[in-house]
């Protein structure tokens, strides 16, 4: 366990009264992103501007030992800060207490909701974890934990009906309304958020519903940091350096941003005083990482894992995907964006040097998760804008076609690839009632939830993605990567 007197002297410890930490905000998903993002910058508040705005951490459902190793260590934990050739490690110490729902129970987690104090319930718990349908931002009321929570209001399995059943205690308490804040991966990721939560709240209690139209604010967000999965290896070196073990420990790339908007109903920490940036319109930054960052890591990460590269710097380090990542970015995803007043080729350009430090071990495999729910913020959107307007989008459709060769679960050196994705029993019953080729192609594409209806229905996509399918399972992923780019 983590041990702060055995720690070297260039590890920067927390000055900072920790006992002067009030439990403000309750986080669900006390994930890897989390711990290098949002509770960092709130540490660093408190660091350098005296915040007393502190954390309760939730995992809910089928939680690792995280919050286990976190209780026996104080709440204290270590993030790295890794580039070529320097790294850089503090200690984090702004959380304040931690609760596990599969252990400590959901009513405890509801009840930590409820506190009077609580004035942000924030969440970094994957697209998967909202349960809603990617395609039309709507919760899926066929979702069988929602259809639980429909039946078990005060016993609720899903974050929004954790959320929900939290508002619902705290109207009846009498206490203020709380902020509920997301910060994944998705755009409009408030309004995702909303929606999920007012339409469980209208099958449960249509005045709950309007409560919450009324009184409860969704910002929305925007964040960026590479920060890898930690593995063994990395644990091991850490603790080589550190002299003892942290199993909560992380590791990221020195960037960092966030852009939040402005929206709070009860109190915020002064996050802009710790590099945050309030804005009153989220939308134009979101899309324009989640399509140039993210579209391009989605497409470097399922046709570099099938051409067999493990990192993501093992990829720009190719010159032909290198090259392929930025044209995509520059050339079909920047002529989408709305953003204004941002020179997006050298963001682009900027986004290809973070890709490159070898330092971050980001895996391809890691960034080709739940694909089902990455796909139509991050490549489907901007591929119907070009369809729209007759543009050229060939590497999108090349990104689309690798995550359709990646789902089907062979590797091109004929190995099992595992396929980590919610839709993992659907992907496997299209893959299995397929053949190689156009039927594969249409069957994937009849997931409406992830394609909708009107890409199966378009006959020059399902002829192009076909052809770059086929072309993948023939050539290879580093043949068709780098015909793709000399075309035209």
């Amino acid at each position: 366990m983590l041990q702060i007197d055995r720690l070297p002297a260039e590890v920067k410890r927390p000055s900072y009264d920790r006992s002067k930490l009030k439990t403000r905000m309750v986080h669900i998903g006390f994930g890897a992103f989390h711990r290098a993002h949002q509770a960092m910058c709130s540490d660093r508040l408190a660091e350098e501007q005296g915040s007393d705005w502190g954390y309760c951490e939730v995992n809910l459902m089928n939680s690792t030992g995280l919050i286990t190793a976190l209780r026996q260590q104080d709440l204290l934990y270590t993030l790295t800060e890794l580039a070529d050739g320097s790294q850089q490690t503090r200690v984090i110490g702004v959380i304040t207490s931690a609760l596990k729902g599969d252990k400590d129970g959901i009513e405890a987690v509801i009840n930590a909701m409820s506190q009077p104090d609580i004035a942000i319930v924030s969440m970094t718990v994957t697209e998967k974890g909202y349960c809603h349908l990617p395609a039309s931002g709507n919760l899926n009321s066929d979702h069988p934990d929602i259809v639980h929570d429909l039946q078990n209001p005060q016993a609720p399995r899903t974050v929004p009906g954790v959320i929900l059943a939290a508002i619902r205690r705290r109207r009846e308490l009498g206490l203020p309304p709380f902020t509920v804040m997301s910060c994944d991966n998705m755009p409009e990721n408030g309004h995702v958020t909303r929606n999920v939560v007012t339409q469980l709240a209208e099958r449960q209690d249509p005045a709950l519903a309007e409560y919450i139209q009324q009184h409860i604010t969704f910002p929305s967000t925007m964040v960026d940091r590479i920060v890898p999965a930690m593995t063994d290896t990395a644990l091991a070196a850490l603790h080589k350096r550190l002299g003892c073990e942290d199993p909560v420990a992380i590791e990221a790339e020195p960037f960092f941003q966030w852009v939040i908007e402005d929206n709070f109903v009860n109190g915020r920490p002064a996050w802009e005083k710790a590099g945050a940036e309030l804005v009153s319109d989220v939308l134009p930054y979101e899309e324009m990482k989640l399509r140039m960052l993210n579209g391009s890591h989605s497409f470097l990460a399922y046709l570099g894992f099938l051409a067999g590269y493990e990192y993501i710097s093992d990829c720009v380090a190719d010159p032909h995907f290198r090259a392929a990542a930025r044209s995509l970015m520059i050339d079909e995803q920047a002529p989408t964006l709305r953003t204004q007043g941002v020179d997006l080729n050298a963001y682009a350009d900027s986004l290809i040097a973070r890709y490159e430090n070898r330092a971050i071990k980001h895996r391809t495999g890691q960034i080709a998760t739940d694909g089902t729910q990455k796909l139509p913020q991050r490549l489907l959107d901007s591929l119907r804008w070009h369809l729209q307007r007759g543009s050229r989008c060939d590497l999108l459709l090349l990104g689309v076609a690798g995550w359709m060769r990646y789902v089907g679960g062979v590797d091109e050196q004929g190995q099992p690839i595992e396929i980590r994705d919610p839709m993992q029993k659907k992907l496997a019953e299209c893959v299995a009632a397929s053949e190689e080729g156009e039927a594969r192609v249409r069957a994937l594409l009849a997931l409406r939830e992830v394609f909708g209806d009107d890409l199966l229905q378009n006959d020059d996509v399902v002829a192009r993605l076909t052809a770059w399918y086929q072309q993948l399972t023939s050539q290879g992923a580093r043949a068709t990567v780098h015909q793709c780019l000399n075309r035209g």
